[in-house]
């Protein structure tokens, strides 16, 4: 059995967005592959909106996609002792400290630590400079460096930054002279009873560090310490921040590897400091490409549907919605774009993840959704629709065995089971028709009059395809038109629409009487 443990952790605040449940199936196929562990903690510290309710259809989500979990799932609220006494811990062995900044109560901050070399992955840059708005002094306390860089138009830019970013600090006014060096008052501002203003500082020199980590996705990823700051981790109610409760649990339930959107890059420089601070190994990173729509924005409810529930509703198959989440960001190579779930398995691997953002083609995926109805069993997908024709007003009264024919004969041409309200022309007596269709192949009278002569001719045929068929086709050769070229009047003189099933097996299904009916109700508008 593989060590590979790896999980997925959400919030469930209500629906489940595509991104959130992608995540889930990279994790999921990762540790199948591997012969790991997949594990589920719902991070519901968010009373208000972590209700039952959000939790039962994050549950139903994951079921419905086959995600089986390998434990019992964790809930983080129940770990919010345990939060505590990491902050607690940290506070005493001085890898934290309380701040009343921001509010009246007194958080606690997790400190940069100042000889970060001692973390895996931090090294030293090399010297550096940072010319600043002499007319704004340079606070410094154990918070960190407050300054303001000089814009375009000579205006400050006020930045800040934790005191591990600035290692041997010197402060310089205009003319060169030195007029601050951190290391003479360094115990006294680390331990928060001395601090600092420099009026008239013109440049900041000192040597810069960054912390680095290798994404099995993304490469090699650094951040300069003096582009971060101390991190908040219990605010002043008490409550833990997300990024002290994600270590601690991911600590807790033994995760090698965090699988996750890349908008947690930046938040994984701050979480591999605090595993080291609480005596952790950090797991391995692996951050997937964003969901884009069209214009490569963020994917969302306004570019069309973006929740698991949208798509399950609307008769998508989750084998093909899990399908194509899977190819959004990452490829099995040799353009294969329908796999079974025991291929993708097999195949899955995390290197093979792009690093670039994926963008959500509902097309593509109803297309592939199609591929998927056509080669179920008849039975299955009759049975299928009738689930969702069961609440459409014209089922009541269907016929068994004529909407299993009619089923039949649709399932090569249904893409998504919500299609199955668009039978409806297949069910009632005369149908509505499509106003653009009737006013394109019905208005011209030398096609009316083709019509009428298919109808009598249709009166005496053999009602079946070949016989339809050959009808038809007697009275389009003696109008010298192409075979083949007048089904589309047909169609929407017998069904109101353009598009359907072919034509021949749909005038059998519908009857020679209905068909009839049709077509004399069409000639007369």
């Amino acid at each position: 059995m593989s060590s590979v443990r790896v999980r997925f952790a959400p919030s469930p605040t209500g629906n489940v967005h595509i991104g959130n449940i992608r995540a889930a199936i990279f994790n999921w196929l990762f540790a199948r592959h591997e012969g790991g562990k997949f594990l589920l903690r719902v991070e519901d510290t968010d009373l208000e909106r972590s209700t039952p309710e959000a939790v039962r259809t994050l549950l139903e989500s994951m079921q419905w996609l086959g995600l089986d979990y390998d434990e019992e799932s964790m809930y983080q609220t129940s770990q919010l002792a345990a939060h505590r006494q990491a902050a607690e811990r940290l506070i005493a062995e001085g890898k934290a400290y309380r701040s009343a900044k921001g509010g009246t109560g007194e958080a606690t901050v997790f400190r940069i630590p100042w000889d970060a070399e001692q973390v895996p992955g931090v090294s030293v840059v090399g010297p550096a400079e940072l010319d600043v708005h002499q007319e704004t002094p340079v606070t410094i306390d154990r918070r960190g460096v407050n300054y303001a860089l000089v814009s375009a138009k000579g205006k400050p830019m006020p930045q800040a930054a934790c005191l591990a970013g600035f290692r041997d600090l010197e402060i310089f006014d205009a003319q060169g002279t030195s007029l601050f060096r951190l290391a003479d008052r360094l115990n006294g501002i680390c331990a928060g009873t001395d601090s600092a203003v420099i009026e008239h500082a013109a440049k900041l020199c000192y040597t810069r560090r960054q912390i680095q980590y290798t994404d099995m996705v993304k490469g090699n990823l650094a951040k300069p310490l003096d582009s971060m700051q101390d991190q908040v981790i219990v605010r002043s109610d008490g409550a833990p921040v997300f990024h002290l409760a994600n270590v601690c649990d991911d600590i807790a339930q033994g995760t090698t590897h965090i699988v996750r959107g890349d908008d947690h890059v930046e938040n994984t420089y701050r979480h591999i400091f605090l595993f080291h601070a609480l005596g952790a190994t950090p797991p391995r990173y692996a951050h997937l490409p964003m969901i884009v729509n069209a214009q490569g924005k963020p994917y969302s409810k306004r570019d069309g549907d973006a929740y698991v529930g949208d798509f399950r509703s609307k008769g998508f198959l989750a084998e093909a919605l899990f399908n194509y989440l899977t190819l959004l960001g990452w490829s099995p190579g040799e353009d294969r774009e329908k796999l079974t779930r025991a291929e993708l398995i097999s195949l899955f691997t995390l290197e093979r993840c792009q690093s670039s953002s994926a963008q959500m083609d509902l097309r593509k995926l109803t297309n592939l959704n199609g591929q998927y109805l056509a080669e179920m069993a008849p039975d299955a997908f009759v049975a299928l629709c009738r689930e969702h024709a069961a609440a459409l007003p014209w089922y009541a009264g269907a016929d068994p065995a004529y909407f299993d024919r009619v089923a039949r004969l649709m399932q090569s041409r249904t893409k998504v089971f919500s299609q199955v309200s668009e039978w409806d022309c297949l069910f009632v007596d005369i149908p509505a028709y499509d106003e653009k269709a009737a006013a394109k192949f019905l208005k011209d009278e030398s096609v009316r009059q083709t019509l009428a002569r298919v109808a009598e001719a249709l009166k005496t045929c053999t009602f079946d395809v070949a016989g339809i068929e050959a009808a038809i086709h007697a009275v389009t050769q003696a109008a010298r038109i192409e075979q083949g070229h007048f089904n589309q009047p047909i169609r929407v003189a017998v069904t109101g629409r353009a598009v359907g099933a072919g034509l021949y097996e749909t005038l059998e299904l519908l009857g020679r009487d209905r068909t009839l009916r049709r077509l004399e109700h069409a000639l007369s508008r």
